[in-house]
């Protein structure tokens, strides 16, 4: 089956040089990249040049630093960005390429040598970073500014500046609230402490696939492993939102909800969970708005009230796709999702049974498409 081509794809298929080349790179991600790097490189300069002074007898910074501020705040989630990467892989391949000049008189094959020297030895080291190869060059061909610092380059200022550089992405990049280092998310784990694995991963790809594919492709991709996994599970989930979209919160939330006040009884909210045969009891404020949830594994250490016992609720909107809250209630913890309005009122409630049930009337009822999924 062929799928029309829109207008702006089919654009960029004629200018393919300008078409985007990274994943998920929005206007504000570059505007952020371009921000951080034009802070990065400057004080980067301004400090080195401080601690050091400033003349032809020390470079003040040295050009691999450009490419790794693009690394450091165009793609911070990447291996090659991460701070091990950039202060090992220059000061390593610097390392690299002042032996390399230092035994191989000639400087082409010493160019040659020295990058291939720093590849090894970063990867060894498990710090592969590009602008490593670039480092390893400038220790070859720096000149005698480079000579005549000699075993002392890779740390001054090689090691200096890269050092400086990440502190600061480490500064900027938590400021902007991005996630550097960048930290993979712990995978699901089962709440119920037994041997089995969490409900959402029973089913679909599994970590062996993921290496099977690898494998197969036979290809080496910038993006860590664990974050692949990640994004191919929030593949399936959008995937499956997208061919049920018609099926909104609305459409399958319970709308007579049982709540109670946060000044009530802990044995009145017992009574309420008891009686309705409920998990989840939301909690609302004299106004009537939502603050949390209970239920009696939190009541079983509330006080006077219920007030202390109120965990944060899962919340959606009535508009949003019904099985974007798969995620939610199947993570083990929550067993209900409160659906409110823009003044955090409640308008209805959305258990596991609830999404159960919808997600079962799209199941085929023909046992012959049965057999097929099968």
């Amino acid at each position: 089956m062929q799928y029309p081509i829109s207008p702006k794809a089919s654009g960029f298929r004629r200018f393919r040089l300008f078409s985007p080349i990274l994943a998920g790179a929005t206007l504000r991600e570059r505007l952020i990249a371009c921000f951080g790097a034009l802070l990065g490189i400057g004080l980067t300069g301004v400090i080195s040049g401080y601690l050091f002074g400033q003349g032809p007898h020390l470079p003040l910074i040295v050009a691999p630093m450009g490419a790794s501020a693009v690394l450091l705040f165009a793609v911070p989630a990447s291996p090659l960005a991460q701070p091990w990467s950039i202060i090992g892989g220059n000061t390593i391949s610097a390392m690299m390429g002042i032996i390399a000049a230092f035994f191989i008189r000639d400087p082409i094959i010493a160019t040659g040598v020295g990058v291939s020297l720093a590849i090894g030895a970063m990867s060894f080291t498990r710090s592969l970073h590009p602008p490593g190869g670039a480092a390893a060059l400038t220790a070859v061909l720096g000149g005698p500014v480079v000579a005549g610092w000699g075993f002392l380059f890779p740390f001054v200022p090689v090691a200096l500046n890269s050092c400086i550089l990440v502190a600061l992405g480490l500064l900027f990049h938590k400021l902007s609230r991005r996630n550097y280092p960048h930290v993979v998310p712990k995978p699901a784990e089962n709440t119920h402490q037994t041997v089995d694995p969490p409900s959402a991963v029973r089913v679909g790809f599994r970590e062996e696939d993921v290496d099977a594919a690898l494998e197969a492709l036979d290809e080496t991709f910038d993006i860590d492993r664990a974050d692949l996994g990640r994004l191919l599970q929030q593949v399936e989930l959008q995937a499956a939102i997208r061919s049920n979209d018609k099926i909104n919160c609305a459409d399958i939330m319970s709308r007579d909800v049982i709540a109670i006040g946060d000044m009530s009884e802990p044995d009145a909210a017992r009574h309420l969970l008891l009686k309705h045969n409920i998990r989840t009891l939301p909690v609302k404020d004299p106004e009537g708005r939502l603050i949390g949830t209970v239920g009696l594994r939190e009541l079983f250490t509330s006080g006077d009230t219920i007030a202390q016992a109120i965990s944060k609720p899962a919340v959606a909107r009535a508009s949003d796709a019904a099985l974007s809250l798969l995620p939610v209630l199947t993570d083990g913890r929550t067993h209900a999702v409160i659906i409110v309005d823009d003044d955090h009122r409640i308008l209805g409630l959305i258990s596991q049974t609830d999404l159960l049930s919808a997600v079962a009337r799209l199941l085929p009822n023909d046992s012959t498409a049965i057999a097929a999924v099968a």
